[in-house]
């Protein structure tokens, strides 16, 4: 197993430096909605703050909120609110991006083997068409994708392992976006103007690590994201078109590790980067890296 560890960590190394795309709408993150192991407090709440790297050098601050009640030992329900602050070459733009609810139920385990189940929303707080100074801006500089976005999810928990697989169907599309490569002086963002994204699935295969005295916990865990077709925007002649390469497989490493502050509370620290990726990502969810910090308090 050590020697999984330390090939996972020279890959996410080799790769940070000319990796191009995480692509994560939101099915990456909600793997916090598996509730696998018993929690003694019937409330959690979580503080996090990410800083990522996107094309053309495009830097991201985005911080969220999140807010889990146990209502039992077997049924959860999360809440969580986030904020996305985009800069680059284009300018700054700051926005609430979408809000999730997310339940979970967890069933009774069985042969060291426990199956727990996901169900969730996402809303966007905006349509998907910010501009600076009156500019259109591309999906990169976009806090939302601006689609309502449900979430079925399931999760195995084995030992020290945990297996997942989530589906992110957009079921309304509230994208008003008007942005054209053709108007905007540079080629390095593709045109999205009215912009259509096609569905998500995941795997994600996770090993946790405890040190002796517990208060240190390790989670190298790979995830695999289907981009379930081609993505399409209205072009300059109002006819869509397809955008090819926008579908496919992207693969991420990330590094979790947590720290038991207390018995109440922990931080967390992360750090994510991709290893394969699509063709082109026009939703501009691209990300050479991706470093996160979260502060966690049950009660």
């Amino acid at each position: 197993m050590k020697k999984i560890i330390l090939l996972v960590t020279i890959l996410f190394f080799v790769n940070k430096g000319n990796a191009q795309g995480c692509s994560d709408a939101g099915i990456c993150s909600i793997n916090h909605g598996f509730q696998s192991e018993e929690k003694p407090y019937k409330n959690t709440l979580e503080l996090a703050a990410i800083y990522s790297l996107g094309e053309a050098d495009v830097g991201y601050f985005s911080p969220y909120i999140s807010y889990t009640k146990r209502f039992s030992e077997r049924f959860s329900f999360t809440s969580k609110v986030t904020y996305s602050t985009a800069h680059g070459s284009f300018g700054t733009r700051s926005q609430f991006g979408d809000a999730f609810l997310i339940g979970n139920y967890t069933f009774k385990e069985k042969s060291k083997k426990q199956w727990s189940t996901l169900l969730g929303f996402k809303f966007p707080f905006t349509a998907s068409n910010l501009k600076i100074n009156g500019y259109s801006l591309p999906l990169d500089y976009q806090s939302s994708l601006g689609t309502i976005d449900l979430f079925l999810g399931t999760n195995l928990h084995y030992k020290k392992w945990d297996f997942n697989g989530a589906l992110q169907l957009p079921i309304v599309n509230l994208n008003k976006n008007s942005y054209f490569k053709e108007y905007s002086g540079t080629l390095d963002f593709p045109s999205t103007n009215l912009f259509e994204r096609k569905p998500d699935a995941l795997l994600r295969a996770t090993y946790s690590i405890k040190t002796p005295n517990k208060k240190f916990t390790f989670k190298p865990n790979v995830l695999f994201i289907y981009h379930l077709g081609k993505d399409s925007f209205e072009n300059i002649f109002g006819q869509r078109e397809n955008i090819k390469g926008s579908d496919g497989l992207t693969i991420n490493g990330n590094i979790i590790t947590s720290y038991s502050l207390t018995k109440q509370s922990s931080l967390e620290l992360s750090l994510a980067t991709p290893f394969v990726v699509r063709d082109i990502r026009p939703d501009g969810l691209t990300r050479s890296f991706v470093l996160g910090l979260q502060y966690q308090y049950s009660f």
